[in-house]
């Protein structure tokens, strides 16, 4: 489906190059899933998670079964855009139309990392701490890779790309720890982190359905035409940043903390933890960059000034519940933090 929704609109040439690459890469991606379900069924002779996490102790001695998993954890990571299989986000992202973006940087990331925490944490934990180096790097260079491209950006859309993929880094810290509240903080952040990017594609579609570009410096004097989509565009670029006191904030705090009980006397999560909080700063720099825009960017002389931006009803009421979300879950974590810890525990094997 995502492959027709990413070309939909065939008047435009980037929306095709985005179509045909994405079917391109991610039918390599799907063949490599597929390939690995194969193996590890065939060495398994099933592919319930509990029967997995019941013959795990004899199936990492299997060659077979590990290249199966090898296999399938590749075709995962292209669905959530690690490195080095992002390849193909910043281009779809930017070709695709707005709201398949929107739902493709939330829906597909979501559903890839809710199975990784099924395979990879709750059926065959063994595998998954024997490969516990690779991981670690593989994350770490998700965040550099993500945060450092993103810099130079000017297209909001490739610049959320970008960050999707510092994102995917962050989401693998709760992986790397192997423990439940790895799983707890993954399902935390991609809450707070869905309100955040669902806000930030909808008004970049509403400006562009008033003619507007998709240039960073086409929300210069937003602050002014729509005070409203200037606040909510404000909250959820800190919300992405890890400021607090929003949603963003808190998630990254709880992966963070989920790595730091495994650090000691393990230098790769040190460098895993610094390369993290490197990331934050570096975000920072850059969604900064679009809060400037906001508030205190000018356009050209040559340029008219535009009217204010017409926003419907619905509108207005998915934004101001997306701004209501990332304000309770960084505000009042608590209860939120209680539902993820519960969903965490259903998500392991056996429970």
């Amino acid at each position: 489906t995502f492959y027709i929704l990413v070309s939909f609109q065939r008047h435009r040439l980037h929306s095709l190059e985005a179509g045909v690459k994405y079917l391109i890469l991610g039918a390599v991606s799907s063949a490599f899933m597929i390939y690995g379900i194969a193996l590890v069924f065939g060495e398994a002779g099933s592919l319930r998670f509990d029967d997995l996490h019941a013959q795990q102790s004899e199936l990492i001695q299997s060659k077979v079964f590990l290249f199966g998993m090898l296999f399938l954890f590749a075709g995962l990571a292209f669905k959530i855009s690690a490195f080095p299989f992002q390849v193909w986000a910043p281009d779809v992202y930017q070709g695709a139309p707005t709201p398949t973006t929107a739902f493709l940087a939330v829906g597909s990331k979501a559903a890839g990392f809710v199975l990784l925490i099924r395979l990879l944490v709750a059926a065959v934990p063994e595998v998954t701490a024997e490969w516990t180096s690779v991981l670690l790097g593989i994350s770490a260079l998700t965040i550099l890779y993500g945060n450092l491209c993103a810099l130079p950006q000017r297209n909001l859309k490739r610049l959320l790309a970008y960050s999707g993929i510092a994102n995917a880094g962050y989401l693998l810290m709760g992986i790397v720890a192997q423990s439940e509240d790895g799983r707890t903080a993954i399902l935390y952040y991609l809450a707070g982190y869905l309100f955040a990017v669902m806000a930030a594609f909808l008004i970049i579609n509403l400006l562009t359905n008033e003619g507007e570009g998709e240039d960073i410096s086409c929300l210069a004097g937003l602050s002014k035409r729509s005070p409203f989509l200037a606040l909510t565009m404000t909250l959820a670029a800190v919300s992405l940043a890890g400021i607090p006191p929003l949603a963003g904030f808190f998630g990254k705090f709880l992966l963070v903390k989920s790595v730091a009980a495994k650090a000691f006397g393990d230098t790769g999560y040190f460098i895993l933890l610094a390369v993290a909080v490197f990331g934050v700063v570096v975000s920072i720099y850059y969604y900064f960059g679009i809060v400037r825009a906001i508030f205190w960017g000018r356009r050209n002389a040559d340029q008219p000034t535009p009217p204010p931006v017409r926003i419907g009803l619905p509108v207005r009421i998915v934004l101001g519940c997306c701004v209501a979300a990332m304000l309770y879950l960084g505000l009042l974590p608590n209860k939120p933090f209680k539902w993820a810890e519960t969903a965490a525990k259903v998500e392991a094997v056996g429970k």
